[in-house]
């Protein structure tokens, strides 16, 4: 692989590789092995083995060889920019084993080397603290970078760990004179210089390595500064730090990012996967099973959505009750908690406060209340009501936990305490669905103009965010407030940046007309996406792929609402028409045999 476009023309062919048998001649006499430089040579002709046998004079080979042989040789020797490539990155991964000898031979043999001379030389003095000679190698070094002012970045580097060291050997008057007469001269980072002069009132070596954050004289800090020099030099001269280690890490990275289904916490670490296999993901360690089917609801769940924890599920039903449902964290059975009743006219909206120690249920649009309960006692503590002419359809909560905002149809949009005091409104703004922003001022709401704007309730102002063709009926944020998801009359489920105030995609599949249908985010990194559809279905997309990977059936009717439980990435829970709820997982019984038999692999997906 050709990094940074270095390593081309006549430098590669001078630094990268010493292809002594497409030239006939010898690439170095009297060579070192250090760091995997090529070896000295013998009469003009490279050593190297074949086989275990030596090629050399000397070596048994009939000196009347035939023109073939040598012609067949040659060609075995010639090596193209990508083996030669390769060949560097295996010798620096084994060089960072310590198996220097192994290295050795490696370069030897192929006609490589694995770094210019004079990077060689320079990362010896480095590691042995000889500071003045490192300084002379970059004089070498210059001819062959690419930006000479790199020189002066470098130089920096180099005399900040030189005055750190004779700090640390207690050293003042030394690290005062590289101060003064070697790095300000430099005339490079004056901020970093001031605040290398504070250390020199450091008590003690301890005090230094807190206040530098550094870890001191020796191998550890020398290694880190030789990461950061080698930054400023072509891979022709040396290679990037851990690059194989790099490159098999992106290799993997990008396995995951294409793979449909992968739903697992992402260890950057190459220990945890095997690099002799490809990333493969099956769709039976998917949420797209039945796992529980809730039947307590004796009419339309119209509501459902997990704590933030993820420890409890709270539904809303068209028969007047929230019930709360316990998760349990080893099997992720749900079982009922407890039931909250008298909600006239049925519960269509649920939220929960940030620490979940609150519930807020809201109903239809004829519903001019609101209940705030206490979820720990099952006590009601507010149930609000401004007027009977209200229709309190919607609710957020402040990130604070102290307020919260709701609306209607009818143009109500209010913020309130806990207690259900008004502590602002919003005139003429009807309302189909709210959300609050993480920065506890913007307030994002849908309105029956089709659009979602944003209000900020403490200098009153508003703007136009996202503008849709049709009706809006329900929307939702990811975490980090960037993305919103919604679900439009007629259209389906669009997703929008909301930074950027763009239509990102259209997903389909899913039956939308003008039913109130709730879709989320979800899965590790909320890679997914779900939503209920009037063809009695979940359908489920990868948030970068339009068309659905999952569609799961069971629900009898209109599915309305779906939620994703935010810390158990392979439970999902469904609320449907059909009075009951669905609870999805993995496929229930998947041994290591029935694994490999039903493994599917993972395909790309459009961009």
């Amino acid at each position: 692989m050709q990094a940074n476009g270095a390593g081309q023309g006549q430098e590669s062919s001078e630094l990268s590789c010493l292809n002594s048998a497409q030239n006939g001649e010898s690439s170095s006499a009297g060579g070192t092995h250090s760091n995997g430089l090529l070896s000295s040579t013998d009469n003009g002709n490279s050593v190297g083995t074949s086989n275990g046998s030596s090629t050399g004079p000397g070596s048994g080979t009939s000196a009347t060889a035939s023109s073939s042989e040598v012609g067949s040789l040659k060609k075995k020797k010639r090596l193209s920019q990508a083996e030669e490539d390769v060949i560097r990155l295996i010798g620096q991964h084994l060089h960072g084993l310590g198996l220097n000898q192994t290295v050795d031979l490696l370069m030897q043999e192929s006609g490589c080397r694995l770094e210019h001379p004079s990077a060689t030389k320079f990362r010896n003095h480095v590691m042995e603290g000889e500071w003045d000679k490192a300084e002379n190698d970059l004089n070498e070094l210059r001819a062959l970078m690419h930006s000479p002012n790199a020189i002066v970045r470098m130089k920096f580097l180099l005399l900040q760990q030189k005055y750190l060291e004779y700090l640390e050997d207690g050293k003042v008057l030394e690290a005062l004179q590289v101060l003064r007469g070697e790095l300000t001269p430099l005339k490079y980072n004056t901020d970093r210089i001031h605040v290398l002069s504070g250390y020199l009132m450091c008590s003690h070596a301890e005090d230094l390595r807190a206040k530098a954050e550094w870890e001191g004289k020796g191998t550890a800090s020398r290694c880190r500064l030789l990461d950061k020099l080698q930054t400023y030099l072509p891979p022709s001269v040396m290679l990037p730090p851990r690059r194989l280690q790099t490159l098999l890490r992106q290799a993997v990275e990008l396995q995951r990012d294409r793979c449909l289904y992968h739903n697992t916490k992402l260890d950057s670490s190459l220990d945890s996967v095997s690099l002799l296999l490809d990333h493969v993901c099956s769709r039976k360690q998917f949420p797209c099973y039945t796992q529980q089917i809730l039947t307590e609801h004796c009419n339309e769940v119209w509501f459902c959505k997990f704590s933030n924890d993820g420890t409890k599920l709270a539904t809303g039903s068209k028969d007047t009750t929230v019930i709360i449902w316990q998760v349990d964290p080893e099997s992720h059975q749900l079982k009922l908690l407890r039931t909250l009743e008298g909600h006239a006219y049925g519960v269509s909206y649920l939220a929960w406060s940030p620490d979940d120690t609150y519930l807020i249920a809201c109903g239809p649009d004829d519903c001019s209340e609101l209940w705030l309960w206490n979820v720990q006692t099952g006590e009601l503590r507010t149930k609000m009501s401004q007027s009977h002419e209200d229709s309190l359809t919607s609710v957020a909560w402040n990130p604070d936990g102290k307020r919260f905002v709701t609306g209607g149809q009818r143009g109500q949009f209010y913020q309130c305490d806990l207690d259900g005091n008004l502590l602002d409104s919003w005139e003429g703004v009807r309302v189909q669905c709210l959300w609050c922003l993480g920065d506890g001022r913007a307030v994002l709401a849908s309105d029956t103009h089709q659009r979602i704007r944003g209000y900020n309730f403490e200098d009153l102002t508003d703007r136009n965010i996202v503008q849709e063709d049709h009706p809006i009926m329900s929307f939702t944020v990811s975490k980090n407030g960037r993305l919103a998801l919604l679900n439009v009359a007629t259209q389906g489920v669009h997703l929008w940046d909301l930074q950027d105030r763009v239509l990102v995609r259209k997903y389909q599949g899913v039956t939308q007309g003008f039913y109130t249908i709730h879709s989320c985010f979800g899965g590790h990194n909320e890679d997914f996406i779900a939503s209920g559809s009037e063809d009695h279905k979940v359908y489920i997309w990868h948030r970068r792929g339009e068309l659905p990977i999952a569609e799961l059936t069971g629900h009898t009717r209109t599915v309305n609402c779906v939620s994703w439980n935010p810390a158990i990435p392979g439970l999902m829970a469904s609320a449907s028409d059909d009075g009951t709820v669905r609870v999805w997982g993995p496929a229930p019984f998947l041994d290591t045999q029935e694994a490999d038999g039903l493994t599917e692999n993972c395909s790309n997906m459009d961009s």
